[in-house]
């Protein structure tokens, strides 16, 4: 059965976009993204854009690059313009961190992994209990947010590595009455209310990647005038966070959809390393593009 890409006419003329990172070759789960953004934007005469997302300049690899857009042309899938690559922007996202700095919205974080975890496990005993959890496990603490201002300048002044973290809690109360109706549409379900605080306060750049995730994504679907994003149900949970930076921004508001996900035999949602579902691997099997599409239950292209 064919799965419609195409649960609302959009209200403006849409511009979707698909965002790999270049950590491995791209699988069907990419594929069922990559396809619906597309077919949604081509369908009401928008615009669909390419963006590598290779922040992480340790792990992204060329290869993986060049293995993206084979696929792509490959499946059929087109796209407008030239293709961001966020590795080549750092100065952007950096003076996006400048201004949530001066706000006083960002801090320092000198906390090793390890000693987060260590601090995470004393704590399960002490009589405040531990930090409740969120969608990426136990919420930081706050260790570093408690440090004074001249503790935090000593050890900056000395050079000490840090990641720089989101106080939640002040970025909440910058946006004042505004911050209990944040919310966003979901193309299938509707207003969903946005609950950022369950993230606590997040990572938005670490000393060997200059920004996070969280941060260049917004940042880069407001600059590329993203009006609909289609993705995983597993990142439905980020959308808390990026519907607050995009308030504290200014940024403009998208509208989301996020598809099912793709499971293995066992269940397992798929993954780069999960044998047989790489793009690459089935087309040198015979596959062909109208099978990927029968296989991820949507219609064949025009």
């Amino acid at each position: 059965m064919s799965q419609t890409i195409d649960p609302a006419p959009p209200a403006v003329m849409p511009v979707t976009r698909f965002a790999p990172s270049p950590t491995g070759l791209l699988h069907l789960g990419h594929a069922l993204s990559a396809i619906l953004s597309h077919d949604y934007a081509r369908a009401h005469g928008g615009r669909f854009i390419l963006r590598i997302e290779d922040i992480d300049t340790t792990r992204c690899r060329s290869e993986f690059v060049e293995a993206i857009f084979r696929d792509l042309d490959w499946l059929g899938v087109s796209w407008d313009g030239e293709v961001r690559r966020q590795s080549e922007h750092f100065d952007d996202y950096r003076t996006v961190l400048d201004q949530l700095t001066a706000r006083d919205l960002v801090y320092p974080c000198f906390c090793t992994r390890s000693e987060i975890e260590a601090e995470i496990a004393a704590s399960a005993s002490a009589p405040h209990g531990p930090p409740p959890a969120g969608p990426d496990g136990p919420l930081y603490p706050g260790t570093c947010r408690r440090l004074t201002p001249a503790a935090r300048a000593t050890r900056l002044a000395a050079g000490h590595p840090h990641a720089l973290r989101l106080d939640m809690a002040a970025a909440l109360a910058a946006l004042g009455p505004g911050a209990a109706s944040l919310s966003w549409t979901d193309m299938d379900a509707g207003p969903v209310k946005a609950t950022p605080a369950i993230h606590g306060d997040v990572v938005l750049a670490r000393k060997d990647v200059p920004a996070s995730y969280h941060l260049a994504v917004t940042h880069d679907d407001a600059l590329q005038g993203i009006t609909h994003i289609i993705r995983g149900r597993d990142l439905e949970a980020a959308t808390h966070l990026h519907r607050l930076l995009q308030a504290l921004t200014g940024w403009p508001v998208p509208v989301w959809r996020h598809h099912r996900l793709l499971t293995d035999d066992q269940g397992r949602r798929l993954a780069k390393r999960t044998p047989g579902v790489r793009l690459a691997d089935l087309r040198e099997a015979g596959v062909t593009p109208a099978g990927i599409r029968r296989r991820l239950g949507l219609a064949a292209a025009d």
